[in-house]
This record gives structure tokens, sequence and C-alpha cells, in this order.
């Protein structure tokens, strides 16, 4: 439980109360409990006024907004407000400023504007959360800490080099081993003393590739580059845990948290999730968004820690500011999106923002309030619906969780090498892969578990590893005992390649997933946007034709004691494997060797599910998602209609409450356009 007072689903967000007078946070109280919001995070941004000088804190202002916030009954999630630093600290200590990849320093301005490295900022970052720990911590409002906000600024200074160098050593002990993990022979990079290790940047181991608008960063040397975003990630962290040791020490029985964003690159949120008592996470889909898209995400932030509920930190009410096309969310869309967190395991519902700001780059970011001031407007009609039925459920779904049969793995070391490769396709994108067979689950509603490749697999009885480059240590024996004792294991091309420092593993690929899989990997054919190969399967196998587009990447293959399912249509390499399985101990490995159309992988994955006996708990057609979660010996699902039209579902012969208007439902029923059911199963 993310607060033990919490009887119910937090329902509020962001708040500013420092860009307006006083007299509007009265009006405010009013709006806020009329919407039904039970909880505020604040002051995000508010450090220059919390910290006008370096020796004086004001916090007056800050006492009054919550105490009113208490005397309404709103809870709060206190921020530290050390995503923006004030100005006279940049000014007073420069080095706090980062520098960019191109060598240029910053100045002042726009907001994660520091360097991680920065010790000046980690004093002053922690010395402020430790100030407002001591001042609010036995203040009863107080429910949940923020620590910063969406974390990520990648720095190349030379406190950052310094830093680097310290952290390479304790990684690898000598300047000798770091020249084998890092093939420093290579062109002549050996280095004989810490001193002559420089950051990769573009000027110097980087560069950029571009191909129709399609950019992304290549580097002469994986291994340099590779730790050097690992490092950077480590860096922002201990920022975070600066501020989360000072605010522990003073509150231990409250939940710290940050604010993620998903499939955010720069950091390994995995390793940020062992530090945080609860996730929350920064939901912002555009309107051409696919509904799986955002719940791979609602899944991916769930498995950072092992399936615990998350909170839902932001999302917003209607439009953004910052995409290329911000569009107003269409009636409906943003309760039902609300509930898609909810049903993939959100314990809160929050937005960015409560009161929409007047000025700056967020003045038409939407907002609970909007510019008219009053609650007489579509969007805060609609928030104040959604307070109504999330009171309604009180603590029914809270700590509720998922149970799945199947994972994906995913993996930011392999996301990074995958793209730092030097080839084969500029075109190959490692979240796009995992979108793609994620969408074949998702497609026939089966719940999937995101996870790491060393996390222990034995409750599943399929995993997919797409695009699985890098195998880390350990990471090959923990899929070979998966599938010798009865798993599915699902792969694709260009994995088991590398090591976790980016050196091919040699012998042949996949390397240590050789013996697995049952295959040898000659060679690796890139294919234009425009050129097209096929798969031609062999033998029906469930729902599948005989034949399917592919493209992108084809692994030409030699059979080692695998069997062909499929075989490519065409080119110099028509008539050879392009789909295989392997029988390994008392389970299956399967081997994808291209990029298949989606049509495919939905049926493939289908037919996988059904020897398996795993199927969706309601009978749906296109459109309809849905979702179950468990607590104690209740079950809840979840069925959320994307369609823009009445949509019939089978509930087949199990009987329902519907939670939300205490309807009983069973068999065939109708669910209105963009409509939510939540669903507890009666016991017979």
């Amino acid at each position: 439980m993310i607060n033990e007072k919490m009887p119910y689903i937090y329902y509020g967000g962001d708040y500013n109360p420092d860009q307006w007078p006083e007299e509007t946070w009265i009006e405010d109280m009013r709006l806020f409990k009329l919407a039904g919001i039970n909880i505020v995070t604040l002051p995000v941004f508010s450090w220059a006024k919390l910290q006008p000088s370096e020796d004086t804190y004001n916090f007056e202002w800050l006492d009054r907004i919550i105490n009113l916030l208490n005397e309404n009954e709103i809870d709060v999630c206190l921020a530290t407000s050390t995503a923006a630093q004030p100005a006279w600290m940049s000014l007073k200590y420069p080095e706090i400023l980062p520098v960019d990849k191109e060598g240029r320093k910053r100045t002042h301005g726009e907001r994660v504007n520091f360097c991680p490295n920065s010790m000046v900022y980690r004093k002053f970052s922690s010395k402020l959360a430790g100030e407002l720990a001591k001042r609010y911590k036995d203040h009863p409002a107080l429910a949940v800490w923020h620590i910063g906000n969406e974390y990520g600024t990648t720095c190349y200074c030379e406190n950052c080099a310094k830093e680097f160098r310290e952290w390479l050593k304790k990684r690898y002990g000598t300047i000798e081993e770091l020249n084998k993990r890092w093939n420093m022979s290579f062109w002549g990079h050996t280095v004989y003393s810490w001193d002559e290790i420089v950051p990769p940047s573009y000027l110097n181991e980087m560069g950029k590739n571009e191909y129709q608008g399609i950019q992304m960063d290549y580097t002469c040397f994986q291994g340099i580059s590779l730790d050097y975003n690992r490092f950077m990630s480590d860096s922002s962290l201990e920022c975070y845990i600066g501020e989360y040791k000072a605010i522990k020490e003073i509150t231990p029985g409250i939940q710290i948290t940050t604010n993620l964003m998903g499939t955010f690159k720069t950091l390994d949120y995995f390793k940020w999730a062992e530090y945080m008592d609860v996730v929350s996470w920064d939901n912002y889909p555009g309107i051409t968004t696919l509904p799986s898209s955002t719940a791979l995400r609602h899944d991916l932030m769930r498995g950072l820690k092992g399936g615990k509920p998350f909170m839902l930190m932001e999302q917003t009410p209607s439009q953004q500011n910052w995409q290329p096309f911000n569009s107003l969310k269409r009636p409906g869309v943003m309760r039902l999106q609300s509930y898609q967190a909810v049903a993939h395991g959100a314990d809160t519902v929050m937005f960015f923002q409560l009161r929409r700001s007047f000025g700056a780059c967020e003045k038409y970011h939407g907002a609970l309030i909007a510019h008219a001031g009053h609650e007489n407007t579509r969007v805060f009609r609609e928030c104040q619906t959604l307070g109504k039925e999330l009171s309604m459920l009180k603590d029914k779904t809270i700590d509720s969780v998922m149970k799945s049969r199947a994972a994906i793995v995913f993996d930011w070391d392999n996301w990074w090498a995958v793209e730092f490769s030097s080839g084969p396709s500029i075109m190959l994108k490692y979240v796009q892969q995992v979108e793609k067979y994620y969408r074949a689950f998702y497609s026939i509603n089966i719940s999937v578990d995101i996870i790491r490749p060393n996390d222990d697999m034995s409750k599943y009885e399929i995993v997919v590893a797409p695009v699985l480059y890098m195998i880390k240590p350990g990471v090959a024996d923990n899929i070979k005992n998966f599938v010798r004792g009865g798993g599915n294991f699902i792969t694709t091309f260009f994995s088991g390649i590398v090591n976790e420092n980016d050196l091919v593993t040699l012998g042949g690929y996949p390397g240590e997933l050789k013996e697995l899989l049952g295959i040898w990997v000659e060679e690796t054919d890139a294919l234009t946007p425009e050129m097209k190969n096929s798969i031609k399967l062999l033998n029906p196998i469930g729902e599948l034709n005989e034949e399917y587009q592919c493209g992108l990447l084809c692994d030409l293959i030699n059979l080692e004691g695998a069997k062909a399912l499929g075989v490519y249509g065409k080119d110099f390499y028509e008539g050879r494997p392009a789909l295989t399985l392997n029988k390994y101990g008392e389970g299956n490995a399967y081997y994808i060797a291209s990029d298949p159309e989606q049509e495919f992988l939905d049926k493939f994955i289908k037919h996988i599910c059904d020897n398996n006996n795993i199927g969706s708990p309601v009978d749906a057609t296109k459109g309809i998602e849905v979702t179950q979660r468990y607590k104690g010996n209740k079950e809840f699902t979840f069925i959320l209609n994307h369609n823009d039209s009445i949509t019939a579902v089978n509930l087949k012969d199990i009987e329902y409450v519907d939670i939300l208007n205490n309807k009983k439902l069973s068999g065939k029923i109708e669910i209105d356009k963009k409509g939510v059911l939540i669903l507890e199963r009666i016991k017979n």
C-alpha cells in the first residue's frame, strides 16, 4: 500500500500554488473537492522560492498551502523541488551546469539542467530534501515523497570525466582489464593510465547516422559508450539516492518515489527501481498512439518491482503542449486511459496539471481547471465524473496484483547495445521490436509481465526475448534452465551476438544460445525499407497461412539439431530456414530469423498460447482490452472498449458484478464506445 491511511485510489495531480495569489488557493480548494481530488503533488519546481539564497530557506508559504490542503482533507505528495536549481546557485557555482555531447557548456535555464556529478548540486539537493523532511515529518497531510522530476541529464564535463574514471576503476580494477574488456587494441586505443580516458562524445568516438530523417548516434567503440551510458544512469541515480537517504532517515515510514517516463532510453529503470519504494511514471500518449503501446509501458513500470502496483503520477486531462500535434482527448478517452492504468496495476490516477499555467511553455497543457477558472468545462465535468467513480471503488483494487503466464524480456543494456551496434541496419529499433511481440499477446488479451533477462522465469510458460543481442553473464544458463524445465522460449534475429561489453562471442552466432536453439547463423542480410522477403511455412501451424512478408534483417541459418518450420521465399537464400524449433529438455526454443509482418506474429503467438491453454477470460473482438487483477480470493476483470462504437463481448457462463454500478452481468453483453467495466467475479 502506498500509504497505510489510504482506503481509496489516490486521485489528484501536480499543483503550482506559487504561480498564483493566495486568494486563488481558496477557490482551488472548492474546485478540488468538487472534482473528488484527494491528493495534490507540490511544489515540484519551487526550489528558487524555497531557498532564495544559500543560507536562507522560506517554507512559510508552503506551510500555508499544505495546511489549507489538510483542512480540506486532501493529502500531499511532497516534492523536493530539486529538478530546477535557483539561478543564484548556477551563477555562484557554474560547475553545476552541464556540458553537452558537442562540448558546449550550458547556461542557467530550463529544468533538469545540472551536472549529475556536481557535488555542489548533490550537497544542496540533499540538504533541501532533509530540511523539508524535518519540517513536515509529522504533518498529517504528508502521504508520499516525490524526489526531483523526470531525471535524465547526460553531461560531458571535466568533473564527469574524473568521476567516470573512478567508476571504471571500481568496475574493472586494473587498466589492463579495461583494455581487454573494451578491445582497445582496435585503432590503437590502448591506454596506460586512467587519466587517458575521456568520455565518448561528438568530439571523439561518437557521431550521427541519418536516413530519411531517421537519426541515431553511432560510436566507434561500443564498450566505452555502453559504459558511459551505464555511468550516467548511475550518476543521476546517485543524486536521487542522496535525497532518498536524507528523507528516509527522518521519515522511515513514508514511501518515496520519483516520476519515471516509460521507455526512456537514458536511464536503466530496473536499476533505479531497486531504490524506489514505489514506482511512479508519467503517461503521455498522443492521439495516434496505439493502446497496446501504452499498455506495454504500464506493464514495464509494474515489472520494475516484480509486479507490485505502481503510481500513475502524471497524465493530461486533455491535451499536451510539447508534442508535434497537441490534440484534445476526445470525450471518454481520459476516463478510458485512466482505467487502463488501473487495469495494468496502478493504484493512483494523477494529472499534470490541476490548474493551467498562464505563462511559459505549459500554458496550453491541459488541466483540471482551465484558464476560464471555473467548473463549467467539458474537461472538468469528465474529471469530476471519474473522481466520483474512483471514490466508489474505495480500496477494492488497492494492492491487487496481476498473474501472468507469459513474459517479455526487456533490458536497457541490450537496448543501448543494439542501437550502438554499427549496423546492420539504421532501421533496427529495439523498443519497436518489443512492441510488435507485446502487441501479439495484447491482441488476444493475454497478460504479460516485463522482466529482465536474469529474472526467475520458472513461473512462466512462455518467455519472449526479441532481439536479445547482448547475453550478460548467467543469462544463457537462466534461459536454458527455463526451457529445460518445460518452458517455451522465443527469440529472434540478431540475438546471442555479444557479451556485456559488446564483444562478439566467437564460434558462431547466436553464441551462448547456439546449443539451446540448435542453429548456427552464418550471415545476416540487411534489407532496405523497400526490400521484402517472405517466410513460407513448411506445414500448417495453428491459424497461420502458408506465407508471410518479412524484412529488415534476414539471418542465414544452418540447422544444428533444430527443425525448420518455415523457410525464406526468395533471394539467394530462398529455401533456407527462417523459423525454427529446437526441442531442449522438456521445453521448446523457437527462433524467428527475420522481422515478419504483424499478422504472422499475432497468429504465431496465439498458437503458442493455445498449446499451453493460455487464453482470455472473456471472448472479445478487436479494440476490446481485457486484464485481471487479484486480491486475496477476489478476482477483478477490467474490460476497456477502445472502439468508437458499441461493442459486444461474451462473459461466457461466469457471473460478475460491475462494481462501478453494482449490476450483475453474465453471458453476452454490450459495452459503450470508450466504455469501461470493472467486474468482480461472483463466487459460486
